[in-house]
């Protein structure tokens, strides 16, 4: 029972992560996260074990748990392994499956988003987009690599600061297209597009994150004091 919850509450941390509640750098207050989360301390310290064994979470000397900042070596390996995921299942897919669903689904989101200024609703509707295309594989374990992969690349987007409004925009006319072309029945063009799509969105998140540079000392001694060392679901 105290491994389910530990999992439950690592799978309630992740989605903050994802849906960019939590950032890069933040740090964690065990007490405040397990008071969200409505769980023990031990419990809270199991999930964060399983969340610093995928990279999403480290332990600082001194300093508790805080939230991953990646690299760009980190970007490079993500981007490697959702061409090896992505690009295949998509040339293998059926537009009659659900995940084509989520496709569009996530398109129309992303579009009303975009009419409304939120970045930040087009960034989730984007990660939904991929999951669609995952989910077109039909295997559960491909989608718990792929969620997990999703985090780690929720915090390179995080990296962005002021620059993920720009980054997303460009990439809501590409999904449609991407999507319109997969329901036509061109599954291999859309693959095609999709390979180039993330040769482009990897090199552009490259040189924004090469941009932004490192965190200062201060940033790396205590990322987020105050209000950003809580946490809620």
């Amino acid at each position: 029972m105290t491994a389910d919850r530990a999992e439950r509450s690592a799978d309630a941390i992740r989605e903050l992560i994802v849906t960019g509640r939590l950032t890069p750098g933040q740090r964690l207050s065990e007490q405040s996260v397990s008071e969200s989360l409505d769980v023990s301390r031990n419990t809270l310290r199991e999930a964060f074990r399983i969340l610093v064994h995928e990279g999403l979470l480290v332990r600082r000397p001194n300093a508790g748990v805080a939230v991953a900042r990646p690299t760009l070596p980190d970007v490079v390996d993500i981007y490697r392994v959702r061409r090896l995921i992505e690009v295949p299942v998509l040339a293998a897919g059926d537009p009659a499956h659900p995940g084509a669903r989520t496709m569009r689904d996530a398109v129309d989101a992303a579009l009303a988003a975009r009419l409304g200024g939120d970045w930040r609703d087009i960034a989730a509707a984007n990660m939904r987009f991929h999951s669609g295309i995952v989910a077109l594989a039909g295997s559960a374990r491909l989608d718990r690599v792929h969620a997990n992969l999703s985090a780690e690349l929720r915090l390179s987007f995080g990296l962005l600061g002021d620059d993920n409004g720009a980054f997303f925009d460009g990439f809501v006319d590409r999904n449609a297209g991407l999507l319109r072309r997969f329901l036509a029945g061109d599954a291999d063009g859309a693959a095609a597009d999709l390979n180039r799509y993330l040769t482009d969105s990897e090199r552009m998140l490259q040189d924004m994150v090469d941009r932004a540079g490192p965190p200062g000392a201060a940033d790396a001694a205590d990322p987020t004091p105050g209000a950003a060392d809580t946490v809620s679901p």
